[in-house]
């Protein structure tokens, strides 16, 4: 198209071009980890910050699943960021009202509870405890209605939590009812949840039992929609008969609306809810099947649980990460020996490298030998747990510090926090079988700490990929420089197109470079590469090419004693 129409006056017209684009920063340090935990979502990865924020989240543990929490907090001890999906069987329940004679339901998150609302509404569940799991029989709902005397309110346990008596909202007029309004509180009646008995852990002040109540501003204060949407420890289903009569106004025709007496107060008690079962394999790999799509969930470790006694176990759970893992092509599995294989065992280091052996060869997986003592402070014990997301965030903790291309091993990036005692500590001997085999050891040495002392993957093919520090370059570089690619699609295959990506990825391999990441690259992108037959296919091809730099395994010190009279330009020459 002309630029200027034939029938057009002069004029001067402006463009502009965008060549400001770069190859984004990416964040390195996120870990993904399943287990099993007292409360909180099943089947949905949640991204917890500290461990504080974990406890709020999936609550304290207990003795059954303290390694599962501490597993996860290790992680966090050196990093912000981890993805934690609580895994359970089929014998998980929540706990639900006590009026209610139907069986215990499982609801495992917000979209399973959404698909049951109608069966468990039809099963006569006033509320549901808002997750599987033993701690929700703690939980009692309180509601007081409306009463014209206000007498009920006054004598009520918890009037205190309100600033004055329920009492009548706005909502459409064809529902012909008035004394809408209730409050409602969530308490922790057995104290299993706070630590105190009676605890007001939630309220609903002034919500409505009328489906299209609404607020001021137009949102809905509709009970079961805003106890969904906001609270933490319940869901509200329907009422039941009990809190139900006739002679307090007209019922919707959709089922939703209920009717109060007045005046009431309802107390419903939480019961049989039940924890899940041991994990096996089933539940493991499918919590970690959840993290397989890189757009969804950007993982930078996907990390092993305390993996079960059983080998078939263990090694199923650990031959999906490394499948995922390798699939993903953007992050490493972390991984453990189960503890059986290190903890009191007197044939620990041939179980363990036997167990690695066990593993598809993989550059995109990392292996430790180890087992922590840990202090459990919420069950006042000491427990083993793996070393494996301690591993994790010793990277994570390399990322923050130096770079993702550094080494997380040795005295100094390698060295462990929180660690009370090992399950074994190996001898050189010991250390020297488990790196032939591709397994890192972790050590305890005199006056330097706990220590990872190796950087291997379990790729066994000697490339430059065997070595952690190589690996995750690749991958750093790979998802900075493929997000940066994403601009040129769709874009002409042409030599500014070409020039422009070249623009944009050089400035940051030089910054790798300067950062000790790289002793030299080279971009390749121009006719070479982008043939006229590849430019017919719609493709456009750019060739990076890398010398990463090494990580130091084997240290040669070479002291020689000389005569009182020698000139050392002699003795160097000599040697040289």
């Amino acid at each position: 198209m002309a630029l200027f129409s034939p029938s057009e006056s002069p004029a001067v017209t402006i463009k502009e071009a965008d060549l400001t684009g770069i190859a984004p920063n990416v964040q390195s340090s996120t870990g993904a980890i399943v287990g099993d935990f007292n409360w909180g979502p099943i089947d949905l990865p949640t991204l917890v910050s500290n461990e504080a924020n974990m406890v709020e989240v999936f609550a304290a543990p207990d003795a059954s699943n303290s390694v599962d929490f501490h597993a996860a907090a290790s992680f966090l001890t050196y990093s912000a960021s981890l993805y934690v999906t609580r895994a359970a069987d089929a014998s998980a329940k929540n706990s639900f009202d006590s009026d209610a004679a139907s069986a215990a339901p499982t609801v495992k998150n917000r979209d399973d509870f959404d698909a049951q609302f109608a069966a468990l509404d039809s099963d006569g569940h006033t509320f549901v405890a808002k997750w599987a799991g033993a701690l929700g029989n703690s939980i009692k709902v309180e509601m007081c209605a409306y009463d014209s005397d206000g007498s009920t309110f006054t004598g009520w346990t918890h009037k205190s939590e309100f600033d004055a008596a329920p009492t009548t909202s706005t909502y459409a007029a064809n529902k012909g009812a008035s004394n809408d309004e209730v409050h409602v509180v969530v308490v922790d009646e057995d104290g299993e949840i706070s630590g105190t008995r009676g605890t007001v852990l939630e309220r609903f002040p002034f919500v409505s039992i009328a489906s299209d109540a609404k607020n001021t501003d137009g949102s809905t204060n509709y009970m079961v929609d805003v106890i969904n949407n906001t609270s933490q420890y319940v869901w509200a289903v329907g009422f039941d008969a009990t809190f139900t009569t006739a002679n307090a106004g007209t019922s919707a025709t959709n089922g939703k609306d209920f009717k109060v007496a007045a005046p009431a107060v309802k107390s419903i008690s939480m019961v049989n809810g039940v924890n899940s079962g041991a994990l096996g394999s089933a539940e493991f790999n499918a919590a970690y099947d959840l993290v397989q799509d890189v757009d969804t969930y950007q993982v930078d470790f996907l990390i092993a649980p305390a993996l079960p006694a059983s080998d078939v176990v263990a090694e199923a759970i650990a031959e999906n990460l490394l499948a995922i893992a390798g699939a993903r092509k953007d992050c490493i599995a972390i991984i453990s020996p189960a503890k059986g294989k290190v903890v009191g065992n007197t044939s620990a280091n041939a179980d363990i490298i036997t167990f690695a052996d066990s593993l598809t060869a993989s550059s995109y997986a990392f292996l430790d030998n180890q087992h922590f003592k840990m202090f459990d402070k919420y069950n006042d014990q000491f427990i083993f747990v793996p070393a494996a997301p301690s591993t994790a965030g010793l990277m994570a903790r390399s990322d923050r510090e130096n770079a993702p291309w550094f080494s997380p091993a040795g005295t100094s990036s390698g060295v462990y926090f929180n660690v009370v005692g090992l399950g074994y500590n190996p001898n050189k001997t010991e250390r020297d079988a488990l790196y032939k085999a591709n397994v890192n050891p972790v050590v305890n040495l005199p006056g330097q700490g706990v220590t990872l002392y190796g950087d291997k993957t379990l790729q066994r093919k000697p490339s430059a990929f065997d070595r952690i520090n190589v690996r995750r370059l690749f991958i750093v570089l790979e998802r900075s420089i493929g997000r940066a690619a994403q601009n040129v699609l769709f874009q002409l295959n042409d030599e500014f197109t070409r020039a422009e990506f070249v623009n944009i990825v050089e400035p940051v391999l030089r910054d790798v470079k300067g950062r000790r990441g790289l002793t030299d690259f080279r971009v390749v992108c121009d006719e070479t590469n982008n043939t006229g037959a590849v430019v017919d296919r719609n493709e456009f091809v750019a060739t990076v090419f890398l010398k990463p730099t090494r990580s130091i395994n084997y240290v040669t010190l070479n002291f020689v004693a000389t005569r009182t009279g020698v000139d050392f330009e002699e003795v160097v020459g000599r040697s040289n």
